[in-house]
């Protein structure tokens, strides 16, 4: 598929590019982990709760060249797509051992494949990003992650929802901004939408702070983890954006999961299956 005003023979050029980086899971990382998200998190001793894999090495871009957004600027490892709005879609792990304080991880990532596809508000672009990360050379997760480009929001798209500031019923989480600003600073992220609040509402039109995908990744991770062990796969997608303030409840179906705003909206889903 061709888009109008999308070059894909030039970004098709960045398929099959690879970086690495390593990190090493210390115990002040998982210590600011389980305070970002509390008991939500599987417990297990040296065993690191799934989802702080995403908190390692983030790529450390000078501010220089970073763009107007807080993301890196186009056309470094990732291809220069000329739509303004990236977004994490969602992706499949496959989780072979938990990983534990201490490890030295190494991740390699690769550009799988960079696909264009039509949108109810426009042109988007999808980028696979393929990682497996590992440690003393053996794979501990494999990683699919899904990057979606797409037009800009548009004013009409700001209207804010009535839920913001609801009371949280029980057994629900709601993300408030020192919890996106932490995790911000946990994963070097510096997306503006998720800690700069008129940025968010003022540029990319979002009724208040967005809560990261990967914070909701998390919380449905950990609930699958509690389901199927410590070795499984799990298929994630982000569904509807969602604001700090708005409480979600988590709901589980067999090796289904998917968290809800009040009024049944669904912002993120996942499965879970043997490996």
């Amino acid at each position: 598929m061709t888009q109008p005003g999308i070059d894909m023979d030039r970004l098709n050029c960045w398929l099959g590019r690879e970086e690495a980086a390593s990190d090493v899971v210390t115990p002040g990382l998982v210590e600011r982990f389980r305070a970002t998200f509390g008991g939500w998190l599987r417990a297990g001793g040296d065993e690191v709760p799934p989802g702080l894999h995403w908190c390692l090495a983030p790529p450390a871009v000078p501010r220089g060249d970073l763009g107007p957004d807080g993301h890196p600027a186009r056309g470094g490892f990732l291809p220069p797509v000329p739509l303004p709005s990236r977004m994490w879609a969602g992706g499949d792990l496959r989780l072979l051992r938990p990983l534990r304080i201490g490890d030295t991880v190494t991740r390699r990532s690769r550009i799988g494949a960079i696909t264009p596809k039509d949108g109810r508000s426009g042109p988007l672009v999808f980028v696979a990003l393929h990682h497996v990360l590992s440690v003393g050379g053996a794979p501990v997760i494999e990683e699919r992650h899904d990057i979606v480009y797409r037009p800009a929001r548009t004013p009409a798209a700001q209207a804010a929802p009535d839920d913001i500031g609801a009371p949280v019923p029980e057994g629900g989480w709601v993300g408030d901004a020192v919890t996106l600003f932490r995790y911000s600073a946990m994963t070097f992220n510096g997306h503006r939408i998720h800690y700069d609040r008129p940025y968010a509402t003022e540029v990319e039109f979002y009724p208040g702070l967005v809560v990261h995908g990967p914070i909701q990744a998390t919380l449905l991770l950990n609930a699958a983890a509690a389901r199927a062990g410590p070795a499984f796969r799990f298929a994630y997608r982000g569904v509807s954006p969602l604001i700090a303030g708005q409480p979600v409840t988590l709901h589980a179906q067999e090796d289904r999961l998917r968290l809800e705003r009040l009024d049944g909206t669904v912002t993120f889903e996942a499965s879970h299956s043997p490996i």
